[in-house]
């Protein structure tokens, strides 16, 4: 009897266990409103107009490239301490990379080193073994929230899905619509009907059909 409730337990808290595959923790720069945006770091009015009329932007390279003309360099990092693009930890380049800040050379080497990652578990694993990463308080659960690992369509649950910035239920209802998927042609076919292109690729960063 005191089995079958343990199990019952583990099952019912199973979900809220499994790893998101797009880190927590941040605003994200493209889906953010006007408002979050006015509230970050050096963020005037003006500053923020232009930027909202060029979003959505592919990558955090391209975003900082727009704020780069009314921010310094310290005035970016404010804000990326609290705002950003997620990367991706199989495909990033270095320029994504050196973006998050306080990533050293030998920090954003580590990450890359591991490629790829098929889930946030290897990654606290395998980074999780260098000391000057573990007496950073916090390290770990931080280099995380920038950062994301491409979601399989076919597979991928509500919840993880529901981890990709912007994705309301109206475009969850249609990523499940469209299963199986053979390829990303696929994906990129039938969200088109919904969404602008630039949004469509914003949305396909996140996503990769796998198996195929």
């Amino acid at each position: 009897m005191h089995r079958l409730v343990a199990t019952a337990v583990l099952l019912a808290l199973a979900p809220a266990m499994l790893p998101a595959q797009v880190g927590k923790g941040l605003l994200d720069l493209n889906t953010a409103t006007e408002a979050e945006l006015a509230a970050l770091p050096g963020m005037s009015a003006a500053i923020v107009k232009d930027f909202v009329g060029r979003r959505p932007f592919a990558t955090i390279v391209e975003a900082d490239a727009a704020l780069r003309p009314a921010l310094d360099s310290a005035a970016r990092v404010a804000v990326y301490r609290k705002a950003f693009i997620h990367v991706n930890l199989n495909a990033a380049s270095d320029a994504e990379l050196a973006l998050i800040p306080d990533a050293g050379r030998r920090t954003i080497g580590e990450m890359k080193e591991y490629r790829p990652y098929d889930g946030f578990a290897k990654f606290r694993k395998e980074l999780g073994k260098y000391r000057f990463i573990r007496e950073k308080a916090g390290e770990l659960e931080r280099l995380e929230s920038y950062s994301f690992i491409p979601l399989d369509l076919n597979s991928a649950g509500d919840d993880d899905l529901r981890t990709i910035p912007g994705l309301g239920a109206r475009m969850l209802r249609e990523f499940k619509e469209y299963r199986p998927y053979d390829g990303m042609a696929k994906f990129r076919k039938e969200i088109a009907k919904y969404v602008p292109a630039r949004e469509v690729e914003r949305l396909a960063r996140y996503v990769e059909v796998r198996g195929r």
